[in-house]
């Protein structure tokens, strides 16, 4: 599943903002939208962005710590 909405909201069905996420938004996209990954998602929660991007790291096979350093874009 590789849009990002619709596994949030089957992994996260209680959250409300889950119907805020941008529908097109892929995880595949956001790979190279990490730096701006609040306007990307179209949702500005820091819960909502931490399990994204723990998923992310999943499927990329790396540490959630990369994705975080990505996103601050520290080396």
């Amino acid at each position: 599943m590789e849009n990002i909405r619709t596994w949030y909201k089957s992994e996260f069905s209680t959250d409300e903002l889950a119907d805020e996420i941008h529908p097109e938004a892929t995880f595949k996209q956001l790979e190279t939208n990490i730096p701006n990954v609040y306007d990307y998602l179209d949702v500005y929660d820091s819960l909502i962005r931490e399990r994204v991007f723990t998923e992310l790291a999943v499927r990329m096979n790396v540490d959630y710590e990369v994705i975080y350093k990505m996103w601050l874009d520290l080396p």
